[in-house]
């Protein structure tokens, strides 16, 4: 048997909170007798029901029912018991801010400011007297619902930015098992068939020819290693890196080479997400390793700033610049793969050696309150990611 849900869970304690001031119209009710008595309560008693009601029926057709159901009872109940019932349209506020047809939206306001004004000119005296306590309530009953209406249309535009990021999320997950398998079958693919045709050729000539079967498994074996070097290069291409650890094996890259190294950096990258981070350390691993092996530069600089909502990295050396070969070679084409991921663009150009620019735009998985984005250890993200990666 399942047991009665009073409110929806994913409410929280938020719908328990307002039934405190349902004590105020209790109260009033109190000093009642009779019939009189008998039906107040009645009355309180379907205001409550249809409150629940509420979070339960919404966007059908019982909503707007049990809705007007709830600003009528607050009428009878500030014209015919007391007139600080208006109070309760406190209640129906909060629901009239969940249409999202602007029209009935209207419609529930005119209705509810006509559920509290006629009480208000009935007894006009009363509130002639007491005009400036009562006023400011009047009006932040009737304008509760415009900002109730922009607080759950910001909550909504959240929860559909966090279901897009989870989605790009999926995407680049996606991306990079073909990447992943693209690189095993281009760079093993051709290393373990040759394997395996020559150890089918050691079975034939370990008999008829010893000798060379082996020198063909001493093959063989160097084979294999080049394959496992392969492998060891594939997971290092793996490992989730930042910025600023790439930056740090740039640097010692560059000095080992003997070439004169300028960085600066003007971006905070403990908002940037780490998928954003690996792709630009990769790129920049692979720039740093074209200008050391091709370029003949004695400088090289790095500068990554951002701009407008993006990031912007640019390296330059004072080398021979880029050949036309080197447009689409020297790992160009790896890098504008991996960058389509993110969204981001390279251009290349010749400038008094070579120059090289990556535009990324950024994307912070952060909101006000920090909730969105996990504060993540450097290295033990990267660890947390990479496991995610491989278990989904």
């Amino acid at each position: 048997m399942n047991a009665l849900v009073i409110f929806p869970g994913k409410y929280g304690f938020f719908p328990y909170v307002f039934l405190i001031y349902l004590f105020f119209p209790v109260s009033f009710v109190l000093e009642e007798s009779g019939w009189k008595r008998l039906i107040g309560f009645g009355l309180i008693l379907l205001f409550l029901l249809s409150y629940r009601q509420l979070y339960f029926v919404a966007g059908t057709r019982k909503f707007h029912m049990w809705l007007y159901i709830q600003m009528t009872i607050i009428l009878v109940l500030s014209l015919f018991y007391n007139l600080n019932h208006f109070y309760l349209g406190f209640f129906p506020a909060n629901f009239i801010s969940w249409y999202e047809d602007k029209r009935l939206f209207r419609l529930a306001i005119l209705y509810l400011a006509f559920c509290i004004m006629t009480p208000m000119a009935f007894f006009y005296e009363i509130v002639v007297d007491t005009i400036m306590f009562l006023f400011p309530f009047l009006i932040l009953i009737l304008f509760s619902p415009f900002a109730y209406r922009s607080m759950y249309s910001k909550m909504e535009l959240e929860e559909q930015l966090n279901q897009a990021n989870e989605q790009i999320d999926e995407l680049i997950k996606r991306e990079e098992r073909l990447r992943i398998a693209r690189d095993l079958h281009d760079t093993l693919g051709h290393t373990l068939s040759l394997i395996t045709l020559k150890s089918q050729l050691v079975a034939k000539l370990a008999d008829r020819d010893s000798e060379r079967a082996i020198s063909e498994a001493k093959e063989i074996e160097r084979t294999s290693r080049a394959a496992l070097s392969q492998v060891r290069e594939l997971i290092d291409d793996m490992r989730m890196m930042t910025v600023s650890e790439e930056l740090l094996e740039a640097k010692a890259l560059l000095q080992a080479a003997h070439i004169s190294y300028a960085c600066k950096v003007d971006v905070d990258f403990s908002r940037i997400p780490l998928i954003t981070q690996n792709i630009l350390s990769m790129c920049i691993r692979e720039a740093v390793t074209n200008v050391v092996k091709h370029s003949h530069a004695k400088h090289c600089e790095i500068e990554i700033t951002e701009r407008t909502g993006e990031i912007q990295l640019s390296i330059k050396d004072d080398g021979k610049g880029f050949s036309i070969n080197d447009m689409k070679g020297n790992g160009i084409t790896g890098m504008e793969e991996r960058l389509t991921i993110i969204e981001g663009t390279v251009n290349r150009q010749n400038n008094n050696g070579a120059y090289l620019f990556i535009s990324v735009p950024v994307i912070s998985r952060r909101n006000e309150e920090g909730l969105d984005d996990q504060s993540y250890d450097r290295r033990g993200s990267a660890d947390a990611s990479r496991r995610a990666f491989f278990s989904s």
